[in-house]
């Protein structure tokens, strides 16, 4: 009996040692994940103000491609538009365990709340393209927006230097809109004061929509008797709005008018005539810069900001990236040349002599 009693207690110890080597050298398990540290799949929520705008479908396309190319899983939510459904989006996002909260805030002031809701919860923010408003914002990237208006102002200052100047505002609850004003009067101030330049008028276009920008152009274009020489549009949806104002006016092609992202449709107005220009925003690079800025932000590595941009609690720490002005003369240069339209897709209302080569 007590051979037998020795045999097993040899052979217990003989077991644990075992299953104490087996252990050692193992990477540890991630929690709640069922994988380790080591394989664990990230998740990004990227939550999108209005995924019914053109421009958003490119970034989203390109943000989760990359963000998909670097191991991560991205749960993509639009709000259509409407800021409290964007802040019950997050809310959920949040409750589903994300490892970062990506935001393109439809109100940077509405979404504040939402990065402390976020940290409660042991995840960090980044706000994509448009600020969020006093908060403890983690991280900032976009392009420099009051370029993006300064580009706009110079472009129609060049083409119309004395006249009466239509200012069609974008979003009043979108930070960025602010911003594009301030470029724009940066450079219309100066013939304004020298007395070249009369704004007649200064409006706003709610969600930045074309349907808002035609309204509001087809009012001032009635209270100026038709007597508008140059429209200062802040993105190409409300450029569509007003430049659909001016054609039932016989206008089109003859008032200038900026724009800005690059849509389809601008494109083709730009080479056609009836707009200007449009600011391109290269939205690949800036999509593919914040998925890669995700996953630093999630292993939390190392990151250098290039300027800070400060929201009204504190100085965020931003990446800013570089805006490029577009006209009918360099469009194949830069929104052809880097593939985000194509040639026939642009110029299809044109006869093919009059295509780039």
């Amino acid at each position: 009996m007590k051979k037998i009693l020795c045999f097993m207690l040899v052979f217990t110890l003989l077991s644990l040692a075992l299953i104490g080597c087996g252990q050692q050298g193992q990477p540890e398990e991630a929690a709640g994940s069922g994988k380790t540290t080591e394989d664990k799949e990230f998740v990004i929520g990227f939550s999108i103000d209005d995924l019914r705008l053109e421009r958003w479908q490119h970034d989203r396309d390109y943000f989760v491609q990359e963000a998909e190319k670097l191991g991560a899983t991205v749960l993509v939510q639009s709000a259509n538009g409407d800021a409290q459904l964007q802040y019950s989006q997050c809310e959920n996002l949040i409750s589903q365990g994300i490892d970062l909260l990506v935001v393109i805030a439809n109100n940077g002031e509405v979404m504040g709340p939402i990065v402390e809701e976020a940290h409660a919860n042991g995840i960090k923010v980044l706000a994509y393209d448009r600020l969020i408003m006093n908060s403890d914002l983690d991280m900032y990237i976009s392009f420099d927006n009051v370029k993006v208006g300064e580009l706009q102002a110079q472009a129609i200052v060049g083409e119309v230097p004395a006249g009466n100047y239509f200012l069609m505002g974008g979003s009043p609850t979108d930070n960025n809109a602010k911003l594009f004003r301030e470029g724009q009067m940066n450079v219309i101030q100066p013939y304004v004061d020298g007395g070249d330049i009369t704004v007649v008028g200064d409006q706003w276009a709610k969600d930045w929509l074309p349907e808002e920008a035609l309204v509001i152009m087809e009012n001032g274009l009635t209270a100026n008797n038709n007597k508008v020489d140059a429209v200062v549009a802040s993105n190409d949806s409300t450029a569509g709005g007003a430049v659909q104002a001016l054609t039932a006016q016989g206008l089109d092609g003859k008032v200038a008018i900026s724009g800005q992202d690059a849509d389809l449709a601008a494109c083709q107005r730009i080479v056609e005539g009836t707009q200007t220009m449009t600011v391109y925003k290269p939205i690949k690079n800036l999509a593919t810069e914040s998925a890669r800025l995700s996953i630093k932000m999630i292993k939390g590595d190392s990151i250098t900001p290039d300027s800070k941009v400060n929201n009204g609690q504190k100085d965020v720490d931003s990446i800013l990236l570089t805006p490029v002005s577009v006209n009918k003369d360099n469009m194949a240069d830069t929104i052809i040349k880097d593939g985000f339209h194509k040639v026939e897709d642009v110029y299809k209302n044109l006869p093919q002599d009059q295509w780039p080569q």
